[in-house]
């Protein structure tokens, strides 16, 4: 296999390789003094830092290859995902002034301070478990395609060493060392991104040439309800119970926002990744139906969709220009995998290993995080093969599939906790555990659905994103229902941590963290989703 890179594109790979050392070095020498320097990086990052890092946790390689791939395969139904720019305000508006008032290092431990211990230990192993299964091993396998694909050398070398080069800056870093060289893969990723966008419309022939070739399907995004892979009433339904998942529970991107000082550059650091969160239709998706569009036109070719972004890099860009889209690609690898790394590490440090040993030394905390990272990473590697046979081996759909089967019981969780003072912890746990049983259900049922037949494989074959809604209402209704039939919570244990238990000073300070550009903004990138939402209907 003969890499696709020149010398002026090593050399600009080289390049920006040695900026990004320059950063993690930069950071390394700050030296973390304690838990909250190492995971949260001491709560003093800026707005701009904070979205481009919720923005670069997000767009792994798995969400270009894949979701390029997807938009070769199937067109603009996937665009409803990536229009949860939206659910990145509910962060911002709803859940972070709660999440800031229970002074909470992780979601896991924001869930023991609103129920019990008994949630917190659930969440941990199952956010442990969830980023193995949906970050780790995706992120892995994603960055083996780029990488084998571009430099020329096998999947196997190239996936382990980009986690071995992501792993040593992560480790010794932290958090700090994650978020600020995020803020520069994020403008490597959205430059190249854009330019192969740009030289793929004029290789097609311009926008109107392009959905004239791809066919009005490819634009819609509004497939009928029993459409077997995109129904729109999963896509916006379903879509939206796995968005607040992701985007409002989920330590991977929670974390970045509590890295502020306070609620109100917090919640800016949201409003300004939910603007970058729209770019992907444009320098991914849009690629992707652009690649379909030259394999009709008999201009490239590729044997899997998973391969389409590759192939355009190889096909359309000039000399240099290949070396810059290659550190992107990789640049969305290394800032995946090391906000999982990071993740995982706050996750096992503060929810696992200090609960059991409340006493430990800091010193050794950071160490114990360092270790499970490690082993975290071990078994993403492992789960690969398995991964292959889940989400039909599209990688995006395979990503969104495990999702909407995990994030269901969690979402119920989190808002009805919020919204509603009554739920209590005997009700958490109870949904918690159900759903884990469900989801657990369906994907033994996904793997093995050729041995089956009547309910069951109606069962391990319906809709994902159908799944999805189906497993939310039967979440929503045991913790209602359980609610209803225990005791109320102590109201001043939760005290600021659900509507209907806010003090005058909480109500006091939440006005004040309230800024008039920030509801202007916010209100505007709404109009924008809706009219994109209008525009892609075929």
């Amino acid at each position: 296999m003969d890499s696709i890179l020149e010398r002026a594109d090593w050399w600009v790979l080289g390049a920006y390789f040695v900026a990004l050392m320059a950063v993690a070095v930069w950071v390394v020498l700050q030296k973390n003094k304690n838990t909250e320097d190492y995971f949260l990086a001491g709560r003093n990052v800026g707005w701009f830092v904070i979205g481009a890092s919720i923005f670069a946790s997000n767009i792994g390689s798995e969400h270009v290859v894949g979701l390029a791939g997807t938009g070769a395969e199937s067109g603009m139904p996937m665009a409803h995902y990536e229009l949860h720019a939206w659910i990145v305000l509910v962060l911002g508006w709803l859940f972070l002034p709660f999440y800031f008032r229970s002074k909470a290092f992780t979601m896991p431990e924001f869930l023991e301070k609103r129920f019990d211990a008994r949630s917190r230990w659930f969440l941990s192993i199952f956010s442990l478990v969830g980023y193995v299964v949906t970050k780790v091993s995706v992120t892995i396998y994603a960055g083996g395609i780029v990488v084998s694909e571009l430099l020329g050398i096998p999947f196997w070398y190239g996936a382990i060493g980009v986690v071995v080069f992501t792993g040593i800056y992560t480790v010794i870093g932290g958090m700090k060392a994650v978020i600020y060289t995020e803020t520069l893969q994020t403008i490597v990723l959205i430059a190249g991104s854009i330019i192969i966008t740009y030289l793929g419309l004029q290789e097609v022939g311009g926008w109107e040439n392009l959905k004239e070739i791809a066919g009005s399907n490819h634009f819609n995004m509004w497939r009928p309800i029993s459409d077997p892979d995109f129904p729109w009433t999963g896509m916006v339904i379903g879509g939206t119970i796995v968005g607040i998942w992701y985007w409002c529970t989920d330590q991977y991107i929670v974390q970045r926002t509590l890295a502020a000082n306070n609620i109100k550059i917090g919640r800016r650091g949201a409003i300004f990744g939910a603007y970058l969160k729209l770019l992907p239709i444009f320098i991914f998706l849009i690629p992707g139906i652009i690649a379909f569009a030259l394999a009709k036109q008999g201009i490239l070719s590729y044997e899997k969709s998973d391969q389409v972004f590759p192939v355009l890099v190889k096909t359309l860009l000039p000399v240099g220009l290949k070396g810059l889209v290659a550190g992107g690609l990789m640049a969305a690898l290394m800032s995946s995998l090391a906000s999982v790394f990071n993740s995982c590490s706050t996750i096992f440090t503060i929810d696992v290993y200090k609960k059991l040993r409340p006493k430990t030394e800091e010193k050794k905390l950071l160490m114990i995080g360092k270790v499970a990272t490690t082993i975290v990473v071990v078994l993403g590697i492992i789960w690969i093969p398995i991964m292959e046979k889940i989400g039909g081996g599209t990688l995006y759909k395979y990503l969104q599939s495990v999702q909407s089967y995990i994030a269901p019981p969690i979402t119920a969780v989190f808002l009805l906790g919020i919204l509603w003072k009554r739920v209590n912890a005997t009700a958490a746990i109870f949904t918690l555990c159900s759903g884990l049983i469900v989801a657990a259900a369906r994907l033994v049922a996904e793997i093995y659905q050729t041995q089956l037949s009547g309910i069951m494989l109606e069962f391990a074959t319906i809709n994902f994103a159908h799944m999805a809604i189906f497993m939310f209402a039967i979440s929503v209704l045991i913790c209602v229902s359980v609610t209803t039939l225990t005791n109320a919570p102590d109201y001043a244990r939760i005290s600021g941590l659900a509507f209907g238990t806010l003090s005058k000073e909480h109500i006091d300070e939440h006005k004040k963290s309230i800024s008039k550009i920030d509801v202007a903004v916010s209100l505007v990138l709404i109009i924008v989703v809706f009219s994109i939402l209008s525009y892609f209907t075929g």
